[in-house]
């Protein structure tokens, strides 16, 4: 029992360590959008935190110039635009950002050719180049965007935090599969909707309210008890919808900050949600087989083991939702 509180303690600990917009992914953006035979456009966006502001920059061929504007501050991120001027065309040219350290933000990069598709790679301190290809592949879109979903949801805190808390509450059998579907089917709407201009609401309040459903799932796992059925008990998928949708509109502000190929947008954002569904069902299937070991091997420290953790989730979603109030 000392282990679990211990455990607990740390949890809480840690929630002060993570950034308060914690459902956000904020890798860096590399984008080139050819404009005539010989010029292309060059946005670059750095955030402030993970390193790439102040120890990378952009790469590019020999027989490439670039004019960058001067770079503005635009909320948690540095961008600078600029003019590259090539005397060839980019084809099996390679581009990317230099000075990426280990540690360092992962960044997207797009190039965007005339008349043709739009190709995009995900660049990291130990792959932070990419080689232009003349004729693209048609998935090259698919798995760079999946790989973001999944990244996204395991690192994508508030949102783990909720599919762990809906885990501890139904514990195990079709309960949590119908509750998973309907988190799934709900954001998958707001996530379409939203990132299509259909409708949409303002990121901040989202945020703040993100973290309130996990204090709600944490106070309903606090107070359960055998043969009283809660709401979150009784109708499960009905709370998992109606959190979905919420949670839809702050993967969509996700998606947002990341950038859409115009070319490809329904593509990106297919493979997008697909990854979101793989990561969300490897949290899933990780959270249910500790349950399952726990009431097989310990079941006296089920309980305990699963109070702890569900203190932790509480403490940290508390402190989330107060930052994001006052922020």
């Amino acid at each position: 029992m000392i282990a679990l509180v211990r455990l607990a303690l740390a949890l809480v600990l840690l929630a002060f360590a993570l950034p308060s917009r914690a459902d956000e992914l904020r890798p860096g953006y590399l984008e080139l959008t050819q404009q005539s035979a010989a010029e292309w456009k060059l946005v670059w966006k750095a955030p402030i935190l993970g390193g790439l502001a102040t120890r990378a920059a952009p790469l590019l061929p020999d027989f490439c110039k670039l004019a960058l504007d001067t770079p503005r501050l635009a909320g948690p991120a540095v961008v600078a635009t600029g003019r590259v001027t090539c005397t060839r065309p980019l084809d099996g040219a390679t581009v990317g950002l230099e000075g990426m350290e280990p540690g360092s933000t992962d960044a997207l990069l797009r190039v965007a050719p005339l008349g043709r598709p739009v190709q995009t790679e995900r660049l990291t301190p130990g792959s932070s180049t990419f080689t232009i290809s003349a004729v693209p592949d048609r998935w090259q879109v698919a798995r760079t965007y999946f790989v973001i979903g999944v990244e996204h949801i395991v690192a994508g805190f508030d949102h783990l935090l909720f599919v762990v808390a809906l885990v501890l509450l139904l514990q195990r059998g079709w309960s949590v599969v119908a509750a998973a579907s309907a988190f799934t089917i709900a954001h998958s709407i707001t996530l379409a909707g939203t990132t299509l201009g259909l409708f949409g609401l303002p990121q901040a309040p989202v945020e703040a309210t993100i973290a309130l459903s996990i204090v709600f799932l944490a106070v309903e796992i606090v107070k359960a008890k055998p043969g009283e059925l809660r709401l979150s008990e009784r109708l499960p998928w009905l709370v998992a919808f109606l959190f979905g949708l919420l949670h839809g509109f702050g993967f969509a502000g996700a998606l947002r900050e990341i950038g859409l190929p115009e070319t490809d947008v329904p593509m990106a954002l297919l493979t997008f949600n697909l990854g979101v569904e793989a990561g969300q069902l490897l949290i899933i299937a990780v959270a249910v087989a500790v349950l399952t070991l726990l009431r097989r091997f310990a079941p006296r420290a089920l309980r305990p083991a699963v109070l702890a953790s569900t203190y932790a989730i509480g403490t940290v979603a508390s402190f989330w939702f107060i930052e994001r109030v006052w922020a």
